[in-house]
C-alpha cells in the first residue's frame, strides 16, 4: 500500500498536450476515480503513473520514491485493462499465474498466491477452465486476480468494466468495492461514467482538457461543484444553467428573475455577469413546493416532454411557451429550456401550463467568464445566511 503523488506533471505530443501541470495526491489505501469526457488525460496519467507513459514534465513519486524514469515493472504497480487480454490456449490458473512464472517465483508460492486470489474474486473451483468458458464477468475476475497475485503496492485500472453489459457492470461494481476493502490497497481507477466513479470511490479527480479540475468526495463533487464544468459534468443529468446579471434585487436572466438580496451572498455583487445552476430535483412545481424551506417566486413554463424513468419522471419544461427544441440542442444548457425531476404519481401532461420554483438552498452561481463557483445557495434552510463558498467548502 502506498500513496501517489503527481507534481506538475505534463505530458505533451508535438503540439497536442494530454496532462497540463497536474498536482494530484491519492493516500495510501484511497480509491480514487479519474473521470472526464474522452480525450481528457484520464488515461494518459494513468499511463503516467504506471509508467508505460514518461511525462515531459514533473515528477511521480508512488511512496517516497520517485519513479518518474523507472520500468513499469519496478514502480510496484499493477494495471487492470478495458480490455481483459487473456490468453485464450491458456487456462484461468496459466492466466493467473504467468507474471509470476516469468519472474521465476518457486511452485509452491506461485500455487499459493493463485489459490488466495482465486478466493479473494471467487473463482474457486474454476481455475482449470478455459477463458472461452467463462462469462464476460469472470473473464474480468481473472484479469483482476492476475493483478492481485503480484501484491502490488497500486492497483491501476482503466475502465476494466467498459466492455460489460450494463447489470454486469452494476455487479463489477460492487465486487471492486468488496476487494478494496478486503486488500486495503490504493486504487487509482480511470472511468467515463460517473455512476461507477460516485458509488465506488473515496475521492473523484474531475479532469478536463487535461487540467485537474477538482478532487473531491463524490457528494462534495456534486454538491459543490468548483466550477461550470464539474457541476455540468457530474450529476446525470445533468445541472440547468442559465445565465444573468445581478441587479439590485436579485438575479435577471432571459426568461425569468430571482429575487434576492446580494449584499446577503459573498463574492456577488450588482452588475455580475453569472450563470445560474440548478439540478433537475431542484426544481419543483408550485403546488407541491409546500415544505420547501426557501423557495425562489414562481415561474411559469409549459410542459414539453415527459419520460417516465420507473422511480421518477424527467420533466422538459419550456420557458418560452413559442420556444421550439432543436434536435442538437441540450436542455440543460438551453436559454429557453429546464428539466425537472417529479416522483412517479406526479399527475402531468405535455403541453400543461405549470408554476415552478427552485430550492433557494441549492441554487448555485458561477462566474460567467471564467467558469469558477461563486456561491453554492443564495440562502440556507433557515433563511439567515447566505448559502456556502467554495472556500467554506473545502474548510
Amino acid at each position: 500500500m502506498a500513496r501517489v503523488q503527481l507534481e506538475h506533471v505534463t505530458k505533451r505530443y508535438e503540439d497536442v498536450v494530454a496532462v497540463d501541470d497536474m498536482n494530484l495526491e491519492i493516500k495510501d489505501g484511497e480509491f480514487v476515480c479519474l473521470v472526464g469526457p474522452s480525450g481528457c488525460g484520464k488515461s494518459t496519467t494513468m499511463e503516467t503513473i504506471a509508467g508505460l507513459t514518461r511525462p515531459s514534465e514533473g515528477t511521480v513519486r508512488i511512496g517516497e520514491t520517485d519513479v518518474t524514469n523507472l520500468a513499469p515493472k519496478d514502480r510496484g504497480v499493477a494495471m487492470v485493462f478495458q480490455n481483459i487480454a487473456l490468453f485464450p490456449h491458456m487456462d484461468v490458473f496459466d492466466n493467473i499465474s504467468f507474471g509470476l512464472r516469468l519472474r521465476t517465483f518457486e511452485d509452491e508460492e506461485i500455487e499459493r498466491r493463485v489459490e488466495t486470489a482465486a478466493e479473494i474474486v471467487q473463482l474457486e473451483g474454476m481455475l482449470d477452465r478455459m477463458p472461452d468458458e467463462m462469462s464476460g464477468g469472470q473473464r474480468q475476475r481473472v484479469a483482476i486476480a492476475r493483478a492481485i497475485v503480484r501484491n502490488p503496492d497500486v492497483f491501476l485500472m482503466d475502465e476494466p468494466l467498459a466492455n460489460l453489459d450494463a447489470k454486469l457492470r452494476v455487479h463489477m461494481r460492487t465486487e471492486l468495492q468488496r476487494l478494496h476493502k478486503q486488500l486495503d490497497t490504493t486504487i487509482i481507477y480511470v472511468t467515463h461514467d460517473q455512476a461507477e466513479a460516485m458509488t465506488m470511490s473515496d475521492r473523484i479527480a474531475v479532469i478536463n482538457a487535461g487540467q485537474l479540475q477538482q478532487i473531491d468526495p463524490p457528494l462534495v463533487c456534486y454538491n459543490q461543484p468548483a466550477n461550470l464544468f464539474v457541476a455540468g459534468f457530474i450529476g446525470s443529468p445533468s445541472m440547468n444553467f442559465a445565465e444573468g446579471t445581478v441587479v439590485a434585487d436579485g438575479l435577471e436572466t432571459e426568461n425569468f428573475d430571482l429575487e434576492f438580496d446580494p449584499a446577503t451572498v459573498s463574492d456577488v455583487g450588482v452588475g455580475d455577469d453569472v450563470t445560474l445552476g440548478v439540478r433537475p430535483e431542484d426544481v419543483h412545481l408550485v403546488r407541491g413546493a409546500d415544505d420547501l424551506a426557501h423557495s425562489t417566486g414562481a415561474i411559469e413554463v409549459t410542459t414539453d416532454v415527459l419520460e417516465p424513468m420507473g422511480d421518477e419522471i424527467f420533466v422538459y419544461l419550456l420557458l418560452d411557451e413559442g420556444a421550439e427544441q432543436s434536435m442538437e440542442e441540450d436542455p440543460m444548457t438551453s436559454s429557453d429550456q429546464l428539466l425537472m425531476s417529479v416522483s412517479p404519481d406526479t399527475d402531468l401532461r405535455e403541453g400543461e401550463a405549470v408554476e415552478v420554483v427552485f430550492d433557494g438552498s441549492k441554487i448555485h452561481l458561477f462566474d460567467t467568464s471564467s467558469g469558477e463557483a461563486l456561491v453554492h445557495g443564495i440562502a440556507d434552510r433557515s433563511g439567515s445566511e447566505p448559502g456556502t463558498t467554495p472556500t467554506e467548502a473545502e474548510d
